[in-house]
């Protein structure tokens, strides 16, 4: 396919459908963007499996968050058509063995440029690419902690563990590729709360393996035995830079935090989570909150959302909302882009929000500005007078 002359949007066109039916498409990137919605940056686009079929998974990346539409290859070949070269000034396509670039000058003079990939441009060799692309089955760390048995076979009671593992580490690395973390230089993952080490092993294990950086995870965790137990593996398993320590996020003080994780982190543990994560300017913050008591007892709902309110179930889902509303929003204010949506179920337990904030280039102070006086209107409207984030980011303002 290194072989092909590309001197037309045809001919890069014919590639790109090539490369879906020979499955050698990495991702296509397209910037650059001249369309009518100025808070758009980019668009990413990834071959995945959805319900167990292929299809191309679009990221639309804003400046406050990202939006993903999954579309057929059809459907898909038919947008990328219509988006280059009009809204997008400029493509990358990387192939298992070719990059191409496209270039419109500000003339519309069409410019195609390709090159050997780098190498690891590789890609699955079906289209199964959800259930194998980010965590090798057959990793070591796997069986130590016994998701999987010696023959490195899924052990059947740990499949929604594995599930997990799995999505967890196709955020975080959707999430570093957009980061402004210098990808060449060591990272900095400290994890609070992170009980047995699935996630913690996972995470080390993927940056050390896969990705080839010289990566220092720590795993905190309240129960010094846990603690003892994930060191003890760490060590039988020679993950160098890989530690854990007994403490909290209120104890816990690194030098430096490039990526800040704590999943399942009780009521304001998730507001001392975030805040830690903010002071330590990292790169990425991963949370999944559950148990919002804070709020809830602070809210006065209009008479209007009474009928509504009278049951336990929505007054709880009502203080989740507006909680992690603010949380969100406060980070935004705070220089971070940011998502909050459905992860895959914790052991234990059926919370499955996450909260993923990614850090910005820069800060853009008008829209700062709006922010905060969103946050001002929502808790004015609810009568919240103490919300646990805010007040840490005052208090160390």
């Amino acid at each position: 396919m290194s072989s092909v002359v590309l001197n037309t949007l045809e001919d890069f066109y014919h590639l790109l459908s090539q490369s879906l039916n020979d499955n050698q498409m990495v991702k296509l990137l397209l910037s650059k963007y001249r369309g009518a919605d100025k808070s758009l940056n980019r668009l990413s686009i990834r071959p995945i499996t959805l319900q167990n079929e292929p299809v191309l998974s679009f990221v639309y990346e804003h400046q406050t968050n990202h939006i993903t539409k999954n579309h057929s290859y059809a459907a898909a070949l038919n947008e990328i058509n219509q988006l280059v070269g009009e809204d997008f000034k400029s493509a990358y396509l990387t192939l298992s063995n070719v990059e191409v670039q496209i270039e419109f000058s500000k003339k519309g003079k069409l410019k195609i440029s390709q090159h050997k990939a780098k190498q690891g441009q590789a890609v699955a060799a079906t289209h199964n690419r959800q259930k194998n692309r980010f965590v090798d089955i057959q990793r070591p760390f796997l069986t130590a902690l016994k998701v999987t048995d010696k023959q490195h076979k899924l052990i059947p009671a740990m499949s929604n563990k594995w599930k997990q593992i799995n999505k967890f580490i196709e955020i975080f690395s959707q999430a570093l590729e957009v980061s402004p973390h210098d990808k060449s230089t060591p990272l900095n993952v400290v994890d609070f709360g992170s009980g047995k080490g699935y996630l913690t092993f996972a995470i080390h294990d993927y940056l050390r393996h896969t990705l080839n950086n010289d990566a220092q995870v720590t795993g905190v965790e309240l129960r010094q035995a846990l603690a003892d137990l994930c060191n003890e593996a760490a060590q039988t398993l020679d993950h160098q830079g890989l530690d854990f320590v007994c403490g909290d996020v209120k104890t816990h003080a690194p030098k430096q935090t490039d990526v800040m994780i704590a999943l399942h982190a009780c009521d304001v543990a998730t507001d001392y989570a975030i805040h830690y994560g903010i002071r330590a300017n990292a790169s990425i913050i991963m949370c999944s909150p559950c148990c919002h008591k804070q709020i809830r007892p602070q809210m006065q709902s209009p008479e209007l959302f009474q009928p509504m309110l009278q049951y336990g179930v929505h007054l709880g889902q009502q203080a989740e909302m507006v909680t992690d509303s603010l949380r969100a929003l406060l980070l935004e204010a705070n220089g971070y882009t940011t998502k909050v949506f459905e992860f895959i179920s914790l052991e234990h337990t059926n919370k499955n929000k996450m909260i993923l904030a990614v850090k910005k280039d820069k800060v853009n102070e008008k829209e700062q500005q709006q922010l905060l006086k969103q946050i001002a209107d929502i808790k004015d409207y609810y009568g919240i007078s103490d919300h646990c984030l805010e007040t840490l980011l005052a208090e160390s303002a």
